[in-house]
């Protein structure tokens, strides 16, 4: 797939773990897990939207085009 989640690299600007991020933004550990190893197939406006506001970024930072 031709977009490639950058999540690991904002939560190591931010200095943030991802268990951090899972309780401020109350998604599962699991869902977050699928998300940051690129197995995730699509994402919730409200979810990029939580995660953004948490980490203080854009959505251009976690979702990166490779084609």
């Amino acid at each position: 797939m031709p977009i490639q989640v950058e999540l690991d690299m904002v939560l190591l600007k931010k200095k943030m773990k991802l268990t951090e991020l899972a309780a401020s933004v109350d998604i599962t550990m699991a869902n977050l897990s699928i998300l940051k190893t690129g197995k995730a197939k699509a994402m919730r406006f409200s979810t990029l939207e939580a995660v953004c506001k948490a980490l203080d970024c854009q959505p251009g930072d976690i979702l990166k085009y490779v084609p």
